[in-house]
C-alpha cells in the first residue's frame, strides 16, 4: 500500500485516470438521455399505440427534399404531424448548447402545421439561463409548441391526446 501511495505520477497515469472518469460521466449522461427516450415513447405507445411512429429517425422536412434527425415523428417520418425531440439537458453528448442547436435545425426543416415539443430533464437550467431564453423564445415565435419537463407528464399526455385527436391519428 505505502510503495502503491508514494509512487511517482507520470503524465500518462494522470491522462489514464482522467479517460476513465471522463467515460464514466458520459455513460451515465447517455444512460440519464436514452431514459428520458424510453419515458416519452412509452407514453407514445400508451396513446398512439405500438408502430403507430417512427422513433430516433431523420423526418422529411417542409421542401420534401432534405430533413433532419427528431427522436420521434408521428405518425411517421414521411408525413410527421408531431416532432418530438427528448433532451436530457445536463449530459454528456448532449450538452445545452447541442439542445439549442439540434431544436433550431427542426424548427427549420419542419412544415408549419407540424408541431414540434421539446420534452427535457431541465437539471442545469439555472447554469445557461440564456440558451434557456432561446429556447423558450423559439416556444414564444411559435416554432416549440412546448416545452415539458418530466414533472409535467400530465400536460404532456393530455396534448398529446388532443394532438392525436386533431390530427385523426
Amino acid at each position: 500500500m505505502a510503495a502503491i501511495i508514494n509512487a511517482p505520477i507520470t503524465w500518462s497515469d494522470l491522462l489514464t485516470e482522467r479517460l476513465k472518469g471522463g467515460r464514466g460521466s458520459a455513460s451515465k449522461g447517455q444512460r440519464r438521455g436514452r431514459f428520458l427516450e424510453d419515458f416519452v415513447e412509452q407514453l407514445l405507445i400508451d396513446i398512439f399505440g405500438k408502430g403507430k411512429y417512427d422513433a430516433r429517425c431523420r423526418f422529411i422536412g417542409a421542401k420534401g427534399l432534405s430533413g433532419e434527425k427528431a427522436d420521434f415523428a408521428i405518425p411517421s417520418k414521411e408525413d410527421p404531424a408531431i416532432l418530438i425531440e427528448a433532451k436530457a439537458y445536463g449530459v454528456t453528448g448532449s450538452k445545452q448548447t447541442d439542445v439549442l442547436g439540434d431544436i433550431s435545425r427542426i424548427c427549420q426543416e419542419k412544415r408549419v402545421d407540424t408541431h414540434c415539443l421539446l420534452v427535457t430533464d431541465g437539471i442545469t437550467w439555472r447554469e445557461r439561463i440564456n440558451d434557456l431564453r432561446k429556447l423558450i423564445e423559439l416556444q414564444n415565435q411559435g416554432d416549440i409548441t412546448r416545452i415539458y419537463t418530466q414533472s409535467m407528464i400530465q400536460q404532456l399526455d393530455a396534448d398529446l391526446r388532443t394532438l392525436k385527436e386533431e390530427h385523426g391519428l
